[in-house]
């Protein structure tokens, strides 16, 4: 059954044809087929996993195309990555795709937006299943398009529509160093099949280290890594479900997923995994430390996701390949159930201001249940998913002598704690802060709630000690490193930093307790502007890139208006002086026109003579 690999994606293709082509007609009818296509891929994701246990693997599906000498060769990936990342992806989107029936009932763009999800999916599931980059960076493009097309989909919207931009431009920058990755890898391997990696790094070595970090880039731009982080937290303005799907279990996992698949490029050089590292450790503090002051019940989720994706290229880029994707698999359930919380929270209060809520537990038992489970997970509380992930991830940076990144992982796992529990403490607890009438969503929503929270309290268990880490022995081949035994110490460590990030939220914001003397608080003022102002990063692209690239834009329409556009006009005009001077011979009587041939003639004459009597 492996062999049907290349079928998964097939199927939300068609379901977005289906949409785009017969939504109207259908009409509601679109979400029940894009929720159908994509639950017939997570069967067939069940089969190729079964069949990959059996002893099956990758194959070819011939040749595209011919690169001078160079066959190009497309095939289907089949290992152990690629099988969690199909089963994951085609499970939560089916689930997202069921809660969007509900969230999206009533929109008049219905049916545009099921054929997007659809297009979507089919994008990041052919991105899983490449074997080679060209093909991998077709669908990559695929990814990056739809992601446009939902995070402006409300473009009536000006705030969406300049997010929608504002994202694609931004991954189009990452994506230009993917592309240049790819170009010298091929001139200087002849080859760009993911198979040979392993065996390309001899007399290779410093171009690799290159391609690696060229290949980082567009992984860094996909998942919002710092310095092309800043799109994320603006995708917020889409659907919410979007926001599910992209900061779950597709655009932003995609980064991840390349790192992983290109992981032999990192070993070539020391230098390629640290760059890894660093730039995860610099995001995953950068963000968590946003989130700990921003207001927005979406926008502080976003930013828990840079976060996030922050450690798990800090987990790969300090040798924990294992970590960093045992982490990649357990976001994606708790990050869907609480972008998804927090839909059905917006869905009920129309608002995303978490300081106009409040006390919304026993008003909505199934979805504060449910946030209350994603927020355990996220923070790392044992025995939840998040706990088993991110122990690994702080047990690979420690012993793996990266003291300061064990640091920055720590510090950022308490944060995380923090910032999660002050949302939930401020939303879901208290005395209401405005007049609001909150209700229960639609099982449509709250059935979906209920599954993701099951999978983000127990599906952590797979790469635990009590499952002699089964997860790290599938998807790394069997790696056994130090990182992957148990470690009582790290486990106890990263249980009191959750606790210690969820007691000091309880002190502030249930207790109302001052934790700092009043004169300490006004001195951290400046650090707080500086934080609920983002580190001022927008502002500096905006004075150093954005504002000097539309005055060179601005100066070439002058140019071009005055001077290109005057140059063809100027031409347009003198043949029209011209054509209105000549006119007026043009009288239609045969006389005249025989007078000027007559004159003519007369004229040539004597011009001839006089010639003649010269010479």
């Amino acid at each position: 059954m492996v062999n049907v690999a290349h079928l998964i994606p097939l199927f939300p293709f068609l379901a977005f044809l289906i949409n785009i082509a017969f939504g109207g007609k259908l009409k509601n009818a679109c979400g029940p087929v894009s929720v159908a296509a994509s639950a017939i891929s997570f069967v067939l994701a069940l089969f190729v996993y079964q069949g990959f246990r059996s002893g099956g693997g990758s194959y070819s599906l011939g040749t595209w195309l011919s690169l001078g000498d160079t066959p190009l060769n497309f095939g289907v990936m089949v290992d152990g990555l690629s099988i969690m990342m199909l089963l994951v992806v085609t499970f939560i989107g089916t689930l997202i795709q069921i809660y969007s029936i509900g969230y999206m009932q009533g929109d008049p763009r219905f049916s545009r937006y099921f054929a997007y999800i659809s297009l979507f999916m089919a994008s990041m599931l052919g991105l899983v299943i490449a074997d080679n980059f060209v093909m991998l960076y077709i669908f990559w493009e695929g990814v990056g398009l739809c992601s446009y097309l939902l995070i402006s989909f409300w473009f009536e919207k000006p705030a969406a529509a300049r997010a929608g931009l504002k994202a694609f431009v931004t991954t189009r920058i990452g994506d230009t160093g993917l592309f240049l990755g790819i170009l010298l890898l091929f001139f200087t391997t002849k080859t760009l099949s993911f198979h040979d990696l392993q065996q390309i790094s001899e007399g290779h070595g410093t171009v690799l280290a290159i391609v690696a970090v060229l290949v980082f880039i567009g992984a860094a731009g996909k998942s919002a890594q710092f310095p092309l982080h800043v799109w994320l937290p603006d995708a917020m303005e889409g659907p919410t479900p979007v926001s599910a799907l992209i900061h779950a279990a597709t655009m932003v996992a995609a980064g991840v997923y390349l790192v992983a698949r290109t992981y032999p490029l990192f070993l070539v050089d020391p230098f390629a995994l640290q760059t890894v590292a660093v730039i995860g450790g610099i995001s995953a503090l950068l963000a968590a430390s946003i989130a700990t002051v921003n207001n927005d019940i979406k926008r502080v989720l976003a930013y828990s996701t840079v976060s996030q994706l922050g450690l798990m290229m800090l987990g790969l880029g300090v040798g924990g390949y294992a970590a960093g994707t045992f982490h990649l698999m357990t976001h994606a359930f708790f990050k869907a159930l609480l972008f998804l919380c927090a839909g059905s929270v917006i869905h009920a209060v129309h608002t995303q201001d978490i300081w106009k809520m409040g006390g919304l537990f026993s008003k909505m038992r199934v979805t504060a249940t449910t946030f209350l489970i994603g927020t355990l997970a996220i923070a790392g509380v044992p025995p939840l998913a998040g706990f088993w992930s991110k122990d690994e991830i702080l047990s690979a940076a420690y012993q793996n002598g990266h003291t300061v990144l064990f640091g920055v992982a720590v510090l950022t796992s308490f944060l995380t704690a923090f910032y999660m529990s002050r949302l939930i403490f401020v939303v879901l607890f208290g005395k209401p802060r405005s007049n609001l009438h909150p209700h229960e969503s639609p099982a449509t929503m709250t059935v979906p709630l209920m599954i993701l929270a099951v999978f983000a309290a127990l599906v952590g268990f797979v790469g635990s000690p009590l499952a002699h880490h089964a997860f790290q022995g599938f998807v790394g081949g069997g790696e056994s490193s130090a990182a992957s035994q148990a470690n009582g110490g790290m486990m106890i460590l990263s249980t009191v930093i959750s606790l210690a990030g969820i007691g000091l939220a309880y002190l502030i914001y249930i207790l109302n307790v001052n934790v700092l003397p009043a004169g300490m608080l006004s001195r951290l003022n400046g650090l707080h502007q500086l934080l609920l102002n983002k580190y001022y990063i927008d502002e500096i692209y905006d004075a150093f890139l954005v504002q000097p690239f539309l005055g060179l834009c601005r100066i070439s329409y002058k140019i071009d208006l005055g001077v290109v556009d005057d140059l063809v006009n100027g031409v347009a005009r003198f043949v029209a002086a011209l054509s209105e001077f000549l006119r007026p011979m043009q009288t239609g009587l045969v006389q005249n026109y025989l007078l000027v041939q007559i004159v003519g003639l007369i004229i040539l004459i004597l011009t001839l003579g006089k010639l003649c009597f010269r010479y």
